[in-house]
């Protein structure tokens, strides 16, 4: 079974580092560059994992949670969370926003994928 993720975050570094990851692991990979552009990628695709930044332009990663768990299509679909943010604060702010799961950057590629394949069932 292929697993699609959403992968919104606003470094294209980034963004090509999820990929490299991912790429040749069984997933099928979809990226925005932000939150909104991730909401708008949302109406044409129904991942089964999201991954977030949290501190991105235009929506952050906070209101990017909010908006998808405001989606009855979405309001089950595990939201990891990647960001360099690692504070208790903004965890537990995550947590309540919707967010499934907390990994901080830099990612060790085995872990991204196990932590995916964990959340996707």
């Amino acid at each position: 079974m292929t697993i699609s993720v959403l992968a919104v975050d606003d470094s294209r570094t980034m963004r090509d580092m999820i990929k490299l990851a991912l790429e040749n692991s069984g997933f099928e990979l979809h990226v925005a560059e932000d939150g909104q552009k991730g909401l708008e990628t949302l109406d044409t695709i129904a991942p089964d994992v999201i991954i977030t930044d949290i501190n991105m332009p235009l929506l952050d990663g906070f209101g990017f949670i909010d908006a998808v768990r405001e989606r009855p299509e979405n309001e089950h679909t595990p939201i990891l969370v990647l960001t360099t943010e690692n504070s208790d604060d903004l965890k537990a702010r995550a947590r309540d926003a919707g967010a499934t799961g907390w990994i901080v950057k830099p990612f060790a590629q085995d872990k991204l994928i196990k932590a995916l394949k964990m959340v996707a069932g």
